[in-house]
């Protein structure tokens, strides 16, 4: 009986070297990217996602966005407490409502986080958050070549580490990844790891858009305390036909 522990540790740790030894960064989100998106769809994704977002402060917002990666358009509609936002970008030009109004006071605008500004960085926002993993291969992000196994909240993964050139970005970022079907269930970011600053993303659920596989919700809390920050619902998701 000592014999067969002493074999199957051996076995476990001889497994554990060789996946250190062989099985790369790349490898693990290339796997990710497979499961996920196993047909290539989102460089080419033409459709809306709707999301309710709950915060424990504030009545909850829902949004739809419509994205068309091929044509550089992206329109985000969000609805809260009976106001209504529009945010329509389509490559270098942006049109803004409020409530359906383009005309608006400066301190509507103000009042709503309503400008063109806002409308860009809720493009990268939606677009980088719902494109992962597959926004991994963008330019400028830098895989680090060694894949980490850690057990957080419990459960043992596969980490990933990325960062950024600095025209792209400065957080470092970690992608925990189921050790068995490589489903993405965590990621975190810290602007400066050594202060444990930042927050994490524990996923949960998969909405299926076509055959990409998009994790359903998003729970975020600050790294530093745990403190609950909010979730973010995916409550629907489909393919639009090409005009």
């Amino acid at each position: 009986m000592i014999i067969k522990y002493v074999v199957l540790i051996s076995v476990i740790m001889l497994n554990e070297s060789l996946l250190a030894q062989t099985f790369t960064g790349e490898d693990l989100l290339n796997k990710a990217i497979e499961y996920h998106d196993p047909n290539g769809e989102w460089s080419s994704f033409h459709g809306t996602l709707s999301v309710t977002m709950t915060t424990p402060d504030a009545k909850e917002r829902i949004s739809t966005i419509v994205f068309d990666l091929p044509r550089e358009y992206f329109k985000l509609t969000s609805v809260r407490e009976g106001t209504t936002l529009d945010m329509t970008l389509k490559k270098d030009s942006c049109a803004l409502a409020l409530n359906g109004n383009r005309s608006f006071s400066e301190q509507a605008a103000k009042k709503n986080r309503l400008s063109c500004g806002r409308a860009r960085m809720m493009k990268n926002y939606y677009t980088y958050l719902y494109g992962l993993p597959m926004k991994l291969k963008d330019p400028g992000t830098i895989i680090d070549s060694k894949v980490r196994r850690k057990t957080f909240k419990g459960k043992e993964y596969l980490v990933l580490k990325a960062t950024y050139e600095k025209e792209v970005g400065r957080d470092i970022w970690y992608f925990y990844f189921d050790p068995e079907s490589y489903a993405m269930q965590v990621y975190q970011f810290f602007p400066d790891e050594a202060k444990n600053d930042g927050e994490y993303i524990l996923l949960s659920g998969i909405q299926e858009v076509s055959q990409m596989k998009i994790p359903k919700i998003r729970a975020w809390h600050y790294n530093k305390d745990n403190g609950y920050l909010g979730t973010d619902s995916l409550t629907s998701g489909g393919l639009l036909v090409d005009d």
